[in-house]
């Protein structure tokens, strides 16, 4: 039950630089009970290549996978800043503010904000 859904992170992001990411819905099939992931890379030319690869990871945990939407992180880990703005073509916008509060969870000390700006 709750141990596999603990051992999935709730964020994977790189640990510097501005790089694309995607706000992942979880869900086991037929389950009441869901939580968001977010999921970003540099190695991601696009968005659609970062769901590809947490996919097939998630089924094999026995998860069903959605896609909320994307945008990028700009992540300054000297300055302990991560900015969230701009949209995924392909999935549309994520929900920023809800990408904002899982990254507060994982990353407690740092300055974090979110805007529409595409740059």
């Amino acid at each position: 039950g709750g141990t596999a859904m603990a051992a999935v992170r709730d964020v994977e992001i790189d640990p510097e630089g501005t790089f694309k990411y995607i706000l992942v819905r979880l869900q086991h099939p037929g389950g009441e009970r869901s939580r968001d992931i977010v999921r970003g890379t540099k190695a991601a030319e696009f968005h659609n290549h970062i769901f590809e690869k947490v996919n097939p990871e998630m089924k094999k945990l026995g998860y069903e996978c959605k896609c909320l939407g994307g945008g990028k992180i700009d992540h300054n880990s000297k300055d302990k800043k991560i900015r969230v703005f701009g949209l995924s073509t392909g999935y549309g916008k994520a929900d920023h503010s809800v990408t904002v509060e899982i990254l507060k969870k994982a990353y407690p000390d740092y300055e974090i904000t979110w805007s529409d700006d595409k740059k």
